[in-house]
């Protein structure tokens, strides 16, 4: 299995690591930027945009990028469920207390909804990684 995983790392390109990287730093960036403004949540540092949008979620997409949409989907719920139980269990996410959508969603289904609009990211990355990808003109080269 940790040869399939390694494998399957080493057939993309840096240019490709580099897309996902940019890509998911910055919606990262954005949606903390968009929970802090709205006062929903937020992470209690600022590294943690890079440890989870850049060095969690990027090997995770790459590795599922070859299902369906629909697959890509279920395990990018895995894999944000275990993301966001553990950010607000060791309290290194914060919760605005009150905020929209905990009115909207109860707060006992916050975490709940965080990881149902989350998980679509991994789909939706791995589809525009891919359009960008195929657009520039660059050495397919894989990292080896």
């Amino acid at each position: 299995m940790l040869a399939t995983i390694t494998e399957k790392l080493r057939k993309v390109s840096f240019a490709e690591v580099c897309i996902y990287s940019i890509l998911y730093l910055i919606t990262g960036i954005l949606m903390n930027s968009i929970g802090i403004y709205f006062e929903i949540v937020r992470f209690e540092h600022w590294w943690q945009i890079i440890t989870c949008y850049a060095l969690y979620m990027v090997p995770i997409s790459i590795l599922i990028k070859e299902y369906s949409f629909f697959n890509q989907y279920c395990y990018g719920l895995l894999a944000i469920g275990i993301l966001e139980l553990s950010g607000y269990t060791f309290q290194t996410s914060y919760v605005y207390p009150n905020n929209i959508l905990s009115e909207l969603f109860t707060p006992y289904n916050l975490t709940l909804a965080m990881t149902l609009f989350f998980a679509v990211y991994f789909p939706l990355g791995n589809m525009l990684v891919s359009h960008i990808y195929k657009k520039l003109p660059l050495q397919k080269k894989l990292l080896q």
